[in-house]
């Protein structure tokens, strides 16, 4: 018995332009001794499956899907920024069949090339040419010389289609559209309907070659991403400047990054101060400033002066590789309405083929009809049996919008995310860093009696100091600005919602909410009005205190971000309820929540949002928008967790969305850009069950045959993937 533990592998695959390309592959796999959990991504053209070691080797695996016409490379040798192109020995795999298969139709994987460069090109000139030469001899000669000919160029035209039926066959999959095709051109043949088979025969190879066409515009937004980060840096060693392929820069390597230069790596800058346009990266339009110690991004855009960079990531994990690696692995957080449709698929292609028996059989066996012309509707019934432009239907729209996103600093993980983004009815917002800047200032110092305002801020920043949080950076800058060092501190200690703890000077401090200050005697007499009056004014109080030994208020302020208001007021117009949720004071919290023109829950600790959220959510849909570690329980609990953050590990990891500009106001864009994409999703379902439900009826009753028949199926499946495309197109700043 073999107790190995199976490994996750990775290829890249070319030439799957439609939804049955990605059913054939799975089926075929998956069939293989010691594999399991296979995923076939169609947009990011990605196999991944888990493999048991001794069982079936990675040559099987990509022999079998190069007999179904496909080419197939391990991931490993693709680009190093994520992109799906491959290299030149897969992309001649993709071109040429080295295992005596013929890849006809489905080598369309050959990117830069024009379309007639292709198979699937070729194979459309060359039916093409031979269907002209057929009628050119119908026409020239009399006799059955013609019928001859059109018999000939069908033959020879569905021959490479008729070996990957049989290919697919073989591997347990009967009911492919290539096995539908052969049956269908071979009916016509012995039905004497030759120069309509030759005909469908090259309509068939058309549709092929704009599906191709389409599908590698729904790629391109993943691809242009890519294209973003620059091909070669300006490397600085001992003293020297040196251009070198940005892919081998190592960490802690500096990079000179001249005027206009796209930034090669993630990175610090550690000389110069530059306008930096990352736009790019964020979708952000305005250039920011970035100086020594400030980070900057891959691809970003240096706008102004020359800068020297230290670089703080690998070129393979840089923030544009994780953002297109997240935007590829969303493909497998399938919206529920996607399983769905791909569970019915798998029953209606077999559900068409056995009408189309009954509708061959019936009416001559029972009726005595024309067997003819029985057979001829039965086989234009077979043409429309595949489900393409259903099964694509979802995809397509999910990976134009994953795309459309991603150019404008929104990161959804998937349909799923999208679904349930697009239904939420409420939106609960944590309120610092969030609906504030999350930059608050200290404006009033107000020590207790017998206290001086050095001696207030000497023990709050000891007991800060070390400390992340906005409040506690505040406490230090202030501070700083007064000339005040903190003083040595430990066992600091985090009480969440409550305030921090900490042994300064070897007596213990507390810098708290005045609420828990309260049952610690940290509160002065007249300390109750003070806190009252500048809650009142939107502040929030924190008290400073030892054991029963009040020293004194810090109020701080934290103003809302310039688009909060405009936001909220964009959620409501959408019918979404947004709700503030914080750990501050209900006084403070009101003050804020009223500019703001929502309402609020105040006073929360951590397991009080986590219920909170729980509430709402059985209610209906809510999204829980927050930083990303504060709040990481509620973000969870939501139906979609949000994260904002300028492109951080959490921000892109955390959460099932991100919002990268650092804007509240992308939150109801997120939204809108989900509903859009429902829409869109809605659209193509209805486009391709409508053309099937249409052409099945007149396909029976007789009014349209064979080539009308194949284009209703390759035009259903272009014509959703166009509809798809127009989401590259949105504006999610737009309020739907």
């Amino acid at each position: 018995m073999n107790t190995a533990k199976a490994e996750r592998r990775e290829w890249l695959i070319t030439g799957m332009d439609c939804a049955s390309c990605a059913t054939k592959v799975t089926g075929a796999v998956e069939r293989l001794p010691g594999v399991s959990d296979v995923s076939v991504a169609l947009m990011s053209e990605r196999l991944s499956l888990n493999l048991t070691p001794g069982r079936t080797g990675t040559d099987e695996i990509e022999g079998v899907v190069r007999s179904l016409g496909y080419g197939i490379v391990p991931k490993g040798q693709g680009t190093s920024s994520g992109a799906t192109r491959l290299p030149q020995d897969a992309r001649d795999h993709a071109g040429h069949d080295h295992s005596g298969h013929d890849h006809g139709g489905h080598d369309q994987a050959i990117r830069g090339q024009p379309w007639y460069r292709t198979g699937k090109g070729r194979l459309v000139l060359f039916t093409g040419a031979l269907l002209v030469i057929a009628w050119v001899v119908s026409a020239l000669i009399a006799g059955p010389a013609g019928h001859w000919a059109f018999q000939a160029a069908c033959i020879i035209g569905v021959a490479p289609v008729a070996r990957r039926a049989y290919a697919a066959l073989r591997l347990g999959q009967p009911f492919t559209i290539e096995a539908l095709m052969t049956i269908a051109a071979i009916g016509a043949l012995i039905i004497g309907a030759a120069e309509e088979a030759a005909l469908v025969v090259f309509l068939f190879a058309v549709g092929e070659v704009l599906e191709g066409v389409a599908a590698g515009k729904a790629r391109d937004g993943i691809r242009a991403l890519a294209n973003l980060v620059p091909k070669t840096a300006l490397l600085e060693t001992d003293g020297t400047t040196r251009e070198v392929p940005a892919a081998s820069l190592l960490v802690g390597q500096t990079v000179l990054v001249r005027p206009g230069d796209r930034i090669p790596a993630d990175g610090e800058i550690i000389e110069g101060t530059s306008g930096i346009d990352e736009s790019p990266v964020t979708g952000e339009s305005l250039p920011r400033t970035r100086g020594p110690g400030d980070p900057v991004f891959a691809g970003a855009i240096n706008a102004e002066a020359a800068l020297r960079i230290r670089v703080t990531r690998e070129p393979a994990d840089n923030t544009i590789a994780r953002i297109i690696r997240l935007v590829e692995e969303a493909e497998e957080a399938r919206a529920p309405t996607e399983r769905f449709i791909d569970r019915f698929s798998r029953w209606y292609m077999p559900a068409v083929v056995a009408v189309a028996a009954l509708v061959m059989l019936v009416p001559p066996l029972a009726f005595g009809a024309d067997w003819d012309t029985w057979i001829y509707r039965g086989l234009a019934l077979l043409l429309i049996g595949c489900p393409c432009a259903l099964v694509i239907s979802v995809p397509a729209s999910i990976a134009s919008a994953l795309s459309s996103g991603a150019r404008q600093g929104l990161l959804m993980k998937g349909g799923a995310v999208i679904e349930a983004a697009a239904s939420a009815r409420r939106v609960a917002i944590d309120k610092t860093g969030t609906l504030t800047r999350g930059q608050p200032e200290v404006v009033h110092l107000l020590p207790a009696p017998g206290i001086t305002e050095a001696q207030l801020l000497t023990v709050a920043s000891g007991v800060e100091a070390g400390s992340g949080h906005p409040l506690a950076q505040a406490i230090l800058q202030r501070a700083e600005a007064a000339g005040i060092a903190p003083p040595p501190a430990r066992d600091a200690r985090v009480l969440p919602g409550k305030g921090v703890e900490a042994l300064v000077d070897g007596t213990r401090a507390w810098v708290a909410s005045p609420s828990y200050a309260g049952t610690l005697g940290g509160l002065h007499a007249a300390a109750t009005g003070d806190i009252e009056t500048l809650e009142a004014q939107g502040m929030t109080v924190v008290a400073v205190f030892h054991q029963d030994e009040p020293l004194g208020l810090l109020a701080l302020r934290d103003e809302p971000r310039p688009d909060a208001a405009e936001a909220m007021s964009r959620l409501k117009a959408m019918g979404i309820e947004p709700i503030m949720l914080t750990g501050d004071n209900p006084r403070t919290a009101q003050a804020i929540a009223d500019r703001l023109g929502i309402s609020f829950r105040a006073g929360m600790l951590p397991e009080d949002k986590l219920a909170a959220i729980r509430g709402m959510a059985g209610q209906g849909g809510v999204l829980m928008v927050g930083d990303g570690i504060n709040d990481a329980p509620a973000l969870k609990q939501a139906s979609v967790g949000i994260a904002m953050g300028s492109g951080t590990d959490v921000a892109l990891e955390t959460a099932d969305a991100a919002i990268l500009r650092d804007r509240v106001g992308d939150v109801p864009s997120l939204i809108g850009l989900a509903r859009v994409t429902m829409r869109n999703i809605h659209q193509n379902v209805t486009i391709a069950l409508g053309l099937k439900a249409v052409f099945l009826v007149t396909s029976v009753l007789g009014i349209t045959g064979l080539w009308i028949a194949i284009l209703a199926d390759t035009g259903a499946t272009v014509l959703v993937t166009l509809n798809a495309l127009r989401l590259l197109g949105h504006d999610p700043a737009k309020t739907p």
